[in-house]
This record gives structure tokens, C-alpha cells and sequence, in this order.
């Protein structure tokens, strides 16, 4: 259905555009990957730039509701559009688009005015394209970077001022500069193909003219002149591990190493140095105090030290180019598939461990920013195997599991959601897990275990609010047992073991406790010995969760 289009960029506009450009590489996803060589062969330029968008979508879905009457201002939309995309940048060509929306974002959001114009767009693409350079520790032409400048340079000889104008100029100078990449990149060339992060900022600034004139822009053919002939006649460019062998330097370092970190700019200027010297494809995006950082190293332990130095780095993805991927050579078989796997959703470092022992792949979820369907469609693909089990862990996560479930169905792999609603029951059910079992038989002993493990969690409350339990104050301990307030206190371990007697008095045989970093470093230990004094033959058992939003967690089974 055709757009409305906006005359103005506006807080409505930004919504738009991140609506169209995910829909957009959402169409495009699988072309990008297939043309995935540079600057690691591994076919995800196209995922990593969806999952980039879809978490900018989010934020900017979220400011809107916030809102009960109007709308947010073009400096909301457009700061929240920035930080989805920061928080959400996956590989080198998502913290490249991260940084891009960023630059955009600081134009946009300057000033009171609730929108802006054709001039000030001009302004929001040069900004984005010099900052995308400035992040980038070494620049490489025939890139996404490339493409940027293009654009940008296109839209400041554009004809006229309105909004629409300016992004056809823009996406007309993209694509020019994007068929021109082969030329620049010797790599590029040898694989017949165009740049994939290039190609994807093309889908973006194609959304960006829709959301403008109304008017959606062709299938781009005409860039793709270079790319490699269809596999088989079926039209698809490709590429295979022996190609990426012949156009890619066998030496490269072996894995890529992403966090987010909270740091000060003097501290990231340092670790900026310190990282070049481990590596390439360096990318720092950010700013204000947080940064995405990317960089392809063979010492990933040195990378995440050096991040420790610097800050508070989390939400750590450590990914070693395997078999196929740009740093081998020789032909290679692909991987055969596990035959069932489990994927978890867990709130903190130390669980995100305790999963990954007993066999599951997980996804860390940060407190307050929960994960999106297509990170979740994304580590099902990860697991590779014919059958999944997912625990969302979460009854707030449960729709966008299934339609995570549901995306991953369509691949022709067979999923199966366990509504767990809390990590604790999510333990329950992998103990019980058997991969050699029939796979109705498994799920039906894993979603029985989990139903039948009650859940706790002891927490501060951030505001005053009515609960089940009365009113509580800001700075209050809140007990919630299955979902719901049950006890308000003031002290959090006094708090923990009135929820631990309200939940033993129904009867249990074994207590989980998991303790996020504010726990106090002696209520293991007292909630033990009161299960031991009080309540014969209940086991205990303990474990760290890291920084997992609650002080502690409880289960009951």
C-alpha cells in the first residue's frame, strides 16, 4: 500500500523511514548475504544490517507509546532512532549504519523546531557520512563508506529544497557509486560483486526517498551489473568458500569481537589505539558515555580486556570465523545440522554461562532493553539444527518468541515455544532436556518441569505505585512471586526470605537462587541455612547471575 508521503522530516517521518528501511532489507536480506565478501566473507551483511534497523524501530516504536496524547518531538524520535541502532549494531556494517543514523540524528535533533526541511536534510546526510568515516579506524573506498559520501554529495547539488528532492538526489548518488565499486575494490571485482554494506544503505536511503514522495523506488538492477552469475540459472548471486579463499587475504585474525561499553571519550581515544594494534576492521560508534565497538582480532580475551580498561564493556559477542568463511582455505563442507538444540533468552552474564554449559544458545537480554524476534530468529540459525526448543523466559517476551518461532518456521525448521516466564523456570526445563528423546516427548517433560516451578524475584522499585501489597515507595524491596507484589520491605534480605517462606509453605523439594550483582554478599548463605532449619528434605542450589536487573531470583519446584 502506498505511503503518505511527509512533507517535512518530523518525529512522524523518522517513524516512517525506520518502518520502510526495515521492510525494505527485510526484502533484501538474503540478496546482501549472497554478496557478503568484504571485509569477512560470512554472509551476514544483510542480517546485521536488519537486526541494526529492527532495534531503531523499537526505540522509536517505544517513544511514540509513551506518548498518551501528541506525539514525541523530532529530537525524541530522532535520539531514540540513534540509540536503538547503537545498542542494537551487529557486525561491521550494522556499527557502520549505527553511526550514520547517529550522525543524521545529531542534525535533526538540533533546536526546538519540531521539524525540519530540505536544507537541513542536506545537512543530516553530509553529517552522517563524515562521521561514519571518522569511526572507522582505517577507511577503505569501494565501501559503505563510500556510498555515504555519495550521497551526501549528490544531495548537496540537489535541485530544489523539499524533503523529497533532497533523498532522490541522495539514493540517485548512492546508486551510481555503489555500481562503482567493484573498480575501487580489488576484492569486490574479483567476486563480480558490489560492496553488501553499500547495498544495504542503498535499501535504507530507498525507504528514505518513499517516506518523502509516497512513491516506492525500483528493484535496483542496474547496480548489480557486477555482481556474480546466478548459481544454476536461478538468478541469485553467490558466492562459495572456495571464492572467498581466492579474493580474501587467508591471514586474517580469527575472530570478531562486539560490546557495548560505558566509557568516558578520553578512555575510548586509548582503547581506539590499543585496539588497532590487535587488529583490523575497527569500528568504535557513540557517544555521551556509550559506544558500540567492533573489531576483527586472533586475541579476543586481549579485545574484551582492553574494553575492561576502558569501562564497563557488556553484551559481549565473541564470533570465530569457521569453516568456509574468509580466513580458511581450500574448499570446505558445510556444517551438518544438530538434529534438536535449545535457545534461551537470559537476563544476565552469569546465566548466560550456566546455559551455555548445559548445551543451550542464548541471548542476553540488558534490563529495560528487551531482545527483538529477529535476534531471536538469528541465534535459532546460530543453534543449526533441525529442531529447536525456545525458552523466551519471559511472559512479556512470549509474543515476539512466537513470532520469532514462527519466521524460523518458515526456514523449515521446527520450533516449539515453552512459555517460561522467568530464567529459574527455564533452568527447570534444560535439566530435564534429552536431545535423543522423541521431540514432543522432550518438550512435553520440559514444559511440565517449568509449570511446575514456581517463580520469585526480589527487586528495588524505581517509583512510587500501587500493588497487589499496597503502595511502595521509590527505593522500597519489592518480592514479586509469580509476577505479582507480595512483599514491600526495607531490607533486601529480610524481603527475600519472607518470599521464600510464602512459597515453601505450598510445599518444594529443591530451591534455585540466583543472585544478580546488588545481592548482598551474605544472603546465600542465610536463605540456605533458614531452608535447612526450616523445611526438611528441600535442597538448595546457587548460582551468579551478573548483572541481571533483579537482586535475586527464586524458584521453587
Amino acid at each position: 500500500m502506498a505511503q503518505v508521503p511527509q512533507t517535512f522530516f518530523d518525529a512522524l517521518a523518522v517513524r516512517t523511514w525506520c518502518g520502510l528501511a526495515l521492510e525494505s532489507l527485510g526484502r533484501a536480506r538474503e540478496e546482501i548475504d549472497a554478496i557478503n565478501v568484504y571485509p569477512v566473507a560470512d554472509g551476514d551483511t544483510g542480517t546485521n544490517l536488519y537486526l541494526t534497523v529492527e532495534s531503531a524501530v523499537a526505540a522509536v516504536e517505544a517513544v511514540f507509546t509513551a506518548y498518551d496524547v501528541g506525539k514525541p518531538t523530532l529530537a525524541d524520535a530522532a535520539h531514540a532512532m540513534a540509540h536503538g541502532a547503537l545498542i542494537g549494531a551487529r557486525g561491521n556494517s550494522g556499527t557502520i549504519l549505527a553511526q550514520l543514523l547517529r550522525g543524521m540524528a545529531q542534525v535533526l535533533a538540533d533546536g526546538e523546531t519540531a521539524h525540519t526541511d530540505g536544507p537541513g536534510l542536506r545537512l543530516a546526510l553530509r553529517r552522517a557520512a563524515d562521521s561514519a568515516r571518522q569511526a572507522v579506524a582505517h577507511p577503505v573506498e569501494g565501501t559503505v563508506l563510500s556510498v555515504a559520501s555519495a550521497a551526501a554529495d549528490a544531495a548537496h547539488g540537489a535541485a530544489g529544497d523539499d524533503c523529497g528532492a533532497v533523498a532522490r538526489a541522495a539514493y540517485e548518488g548512492a546508486r551510481t557509486a555503489l555500481a562503482a565499486t567493484p573498480g575501487q575494490l580489488a576484492v569486490l571485482e574479483r567476486a563480480g560483486v558490489v560492496d553488501a554494506g553499500g547495498r544495504g544503505l542503498l535499501a535504507v536511503l530507498g525507504a528514505l526517498v518513499e517516506t518523502f514522495t509516497g512513491e516506492a523506488v525500483p528493484v535496483i538492477s542496474g547496480a548489480h551489473a557486477r555482481v556474480a552469475s546466478a548459481a544454476a540459472g536461478d538468478g541469485v548471486p553467490h558466492t562459495d568458500a572456495e571464492d572467498c579463499a581466492d579474493v580474501l587475504d587467508a591471514g586474517g585474525p580469527a575472530f570478531e569481537v562486539i560490546y557495548l561499553l560505558e566509557a568516558e571519550d578520553a578512555a575510548v581515544a586509548r582503547l581506539r589505539e590499543r585496539l588497532d594494534g590487535l587488529g583490523d576492521s575497527l569500528v568504535i560508534v557513540g557517544g555521551d558515555g556509550l559506544w558500540n565497538v567492533h573489531v576483527h582480532v586472533d586475541d579476543a580475551g586481549a579485545a574484551v580486556e582492553a574494553g575492561v580498561e576502558a569501562g564497563r564493556p557488556y553484551r559481549i559477542r565473541i564470533t570465530h570465523f569457521g569453516a568456509g568463511d574468509a580466513h580458511t582455505t581450500g574448499e570446505q563442507l558445510p556444517r551438518e545440522r544438530v538434529q534438536r538444540a535449545v535457545v534461551a533468552v537470559v537476563p544476565g552474564e552469569g546465566l548466560a554461562g550456566l546455559y551455555g554449559e548445559a548445551g543451550a544458545t542464548t541471548v542476553l537480554a540488558r534490563p529495560g532493553e528487551p531482545p527483538a524476534s529477529g535476534e531471536l530468529v538469528e541465534a535459532v540459525r546460530r543453534a543449526h539444527a533441525r529442531e529447536v526448543v525456545l525458552l523466551p523466559n519471559d511472559a512479556e517476551l512470549r509474543h515476539t518468541a512466537a513470532a520469532a518461532a514462527e519466521q524460523a518456521r518458515t526456514e523449515g525448521i521446527r520450533v516449539a515455544l515453552i512459555p517460561t516466564r522467568s530464567a529459574v523456570q527455564g533452568i527447570a526445563a534444560l535439566a530435564v532436556h534429552e536431545p535423543d528423546r522423541r521431540f514432543d516427548e522432550d518438550v512435553v517433560s520440559m514444559t511440565s518441569a517449568a509449570g511446575a516451578t514456581r517463580y520469585a524475584e526480589v527487586a528495588v522499585a524505581e517509583r512510587q505505585s500501587w500493588t497487589m501489597a499496597g503502595i511502595c515507595q521509590a527505593g522500597d524491596v519489592l518480592g514479586l512471586i509469580d509476577g505479582d507484589v507480595a512483599v514491600i520491605g526495607a531490607d533486601i534480605t529480610a524481603a527475600a526470605e519472607g518470599v521464600l517462606d510464602r512459597m515453601l509453605s505450598a510445599g518444594g523439594e529443591l530451591v534455585t537462587l540466583v543472585l544478580g550483582d546488588e545481592a548482598p554478599e551474605s544472603i546465600a548463605e542465610h536463605l540456605e541455612a533458614r531452608v535447612r532449619e526450616s523445611y526438611l528434605a528441600v535442597d538448595t542450589v546457587v548460582y551468579r547471575g551478573g548483572r541481571q536487573g533483579a537482586v535475586l531470583l527464586i524458584g521453587v519446584e
